[in-house]
């Protein structure tokens, strides 16, 4: 192994930062990989999360409909490159991966992914359960949620630190998966492509 793994410890205390601070002010950049990659990750992931609920919106027209929507789409292949890059980092901290090891179906990359998206729901969920405008029983149901979510989120963070010791240990491997996202691709998309040929 060339250098120390990275520490999912990090990976999961800077998530819970960024979610808080990005609803306040930008915080500085992340500098070096992998952090770069898991700092632009999660940004997507936080920018998805409000693009999202911003769609569902049918009081501003369908032109905000529309924007949000190519927001997603934006934020959704920047979020997949981002995973990519990090798992183009972390099998380069490793020597290559022994090829009869058991192959995990997930990367390090995608679980760190779903860790990003764990952090904002148990962010926005801790903000439903102290809602007053809510009444009780609807604030007691977002605790028992939220209780549900933390839960999960410290089983996959362990899950990960599993993951990295196998990898390390040479008693796991993973590959790339590239994502080849069709949809933003005017020459693999048939709405673009056929749209473009009518011109």
């Amino acid at each position: 192994m060339k250098s120390a793994i990275v520490e999912v410890e990090e990976i999961v205390r800077l998530q819970s930062d960024w979610t808080q601070q990005w609803h306040e002010a930008p915080t500085p950049a992340q500098t070096g990989e992998p952090w770069v990659a898991i700092e632009n990750n999660h940004r997507m992931n936080f920018d998805l999360w409000h693009a999202e609920d911003a769609a569902r919106r049918d009081d501003l027209g369908p032109a905000s409909v529309r924007d949000a929507k190519r927001t997603i789409d934006r934020c959704n292949q920047a979020r997949n490159d981002a995973i990519e890059k990090f798992d183009v980092w972390l099998l380069g901290q490793f020597l290559p991966l022994p090829v009869d090891a058991p192959l995990h179906s997930e990367t390090p990359g995608m679980i760190v992914d779903r860790l990003s998206i764990m952090a904002l729901k148990i962010y926005h969920m801790r903000i439903e359960a102290a809602r007053e405008t809510a009444d009780g029983a609807q604030r007691e149901k977002c605790a028992q949620k939220c209780a549900l979510l933390e839960e999960q989120h410290g089983d996959l963070k362990n899950c990960l630190k599993e993951l990295l010791a196998e990898l390390a240990a040479g008693t796991r491997r993973f590959k790339l998966y590239r994502q080849f996202k069709m949809y933003n691709d005017a020459a693999l998309n048939p709405q673009l492509y056929q749209q473009s040929a009518k011109r």
